[in-house]
């Protein structure tokens, strides 16, 4: 009798441990995905894989290969597979895109859905000429050339500003034209954003001036005879910015991007690079062995002449996003861009803009209307973006307005 007391009171701990152990174990075995799927043949042991689906604005509808199965901000198991996955809420364009899940592995379906009556807002009403943003992406110099002499001049608008009641006015006048003609001027930001070259030409003579882009109607500085001395200290700021994001970099991974790419942009986080191949050849695999839970859109590592690729440092991956670079024309930007969440690209042609995902994904035409000479400047948020638009009116001055993203 003692001996079954004892075996017992031995026994006991042991059950509980291991009944402890299985459901422990149980716990991680589902919270891997694996499920048990009971069919003829008696239970089966399945694993699968989650499909974490988001949106922006949140609550849409998540159809899986056409099929209504849940509303974002939602986990999902699903099969090893390909996935046509649609992402929609009613007012806004819906965002889809076929998805590989692997078993035991996290894939994303991360909808940014446009609006598909983006409202327009006006940000000047005196005319704008020539807008060209900073290398910080948070402000746009500009001209004004329709108003009084005091009134006429560069104007910067700054995007990071909060106006209490409305977007207009809040720009501010750095140089008006009682000095010089500045409405007619050609102006350049410094790589910090904190002076701007201003270049005036008539017939007879051309004068650059200094300018902080920060003081309100100063007296300009005439930097016409010490030009080369401002630009080679700007030069100097340029590289080294450039050297310290290449330093940022693994080695091989620099060696990749000083010899076949030609940058058009870092984005915001320094994650991607949006880039034209300056030359052929094969990206080599950076980071080994290759992440799991990556971008399932396919990617591109065979890099073409002139071509416009995305590469993602984090991932490794590289994607193709157009055959060629269409060609602009004085300070006009650069017709694609990478958005200022890092994680959308803005396209401007055939007087359309298009938004996509980094990998070229998922494009959607967000506004078609108006809008003068490409001039597209995204705003620092992310929620909407700055045209140039006299709104088809060929009698007025153009001016700036925004087309809301959200």
């Amino acid at each position: 009798m003692v001996k079954r007391i004892v075996k017992k009171q031995i026994l006991l701990p042991i059950i509980i441990v291991l009944l402890l152990i299985a459901g422990t174990m149980t716990v991680i075995f589902f919270g891997k995905g694996y499920n048990i799927n009971f069919g003829a043949n008696g239970p089966v042991i399945a694993g699968t894989g989650l499909l974490v689906a988001t949106s922006s604005p949140n609550g849409a509808s998540v159809f899986i290969n056409g099929h209504l199965t849940t509303a974002t901000d939602n986990t999902i198991n699903l099969a090893p597979g390909d996935y046509d996955v649609k992402i929609f809420k009613d007012g806004y364009f819906p965002w889809e895109k076929k998805i590989t899940i692997k078993t035991e592995t996290v894939s994303k379906a991360d909808a940014l859905l446009y609006p598909t009556a983006p409202q327009l807002q006006s940000l000047t009403n005196t005319g704008v000429k020539n807008p060209v943003l900073d290398p910080s992406r948070t402000k746009l110099a500009y001209l004004v050339a329709s108003q009084s002499a005091l009134k006429n001049g560069i104007y910067i608008l700054d995007m990071t500003a909060r106006p209490i009641l409305t977007l207009q006015n809040t720009s501010n006048q750095i140089a008006n034209n009682t000095v010089n003609l500045f409405s007619d001027s050609t102006i350049s930001w410094s790589p910090d954003s904190a002076q701007i070259l201003a270049t005036v030409s008539n017939l007879s003579t051309t004068t650059t001036y200094l300018l902080d882009s920060g003081s309100l109607n100063q007296n300009p500085q005439d930097v016409t005879e010490t030009l080369p001395a401002v630009t080679a200290n700007w030069d100097k700021l340029k590289q080294d910015k450039e050297k310290a994001q290449m330093d940022s970099l693994d080695k091989p991974l620099q060696n990749v991007v000083s010899q076949d790419f030609k940058i058009l942009q870092w984005s915001d986080d320094e994650t991607k690079i949006l880039y034209v191949a300056s030359r052929s050849a094969t990206i080599p695999q950076i980071i080994k062995p290759a992440l799991i839970g990556t971008d399932s859109t396919p990617e591109d590592r065979n890099i073409e002449s002139g071509k416009v690729y995305v590469y993602d440092i984090k991932e490794d991956r590289n994607y193709k996003i157009l055959d060629n670079l269409p060609q602009t024309e004085g300070d006009t930007p650069t017709p694609i861009m990478i958005h200022p969440d890092s994680k959308h690209l803005v396209y401007v042609h055939d007087g359309k803009i298009d938004m996509m995902d980094y990998d070229g994904a998922n494009r959607t035409t967000v506004y078609a209307g108006p809008f003068v000479d490409g001039y597209v400047f995204p705003w620092p948020d992310a929620t909407k973006l700055v045209i140039l638009t006299n709104l088809g009116n060929s009698t007025l001055t153009p001016n700036l307005y925004t087309v809301s993203l959200k």
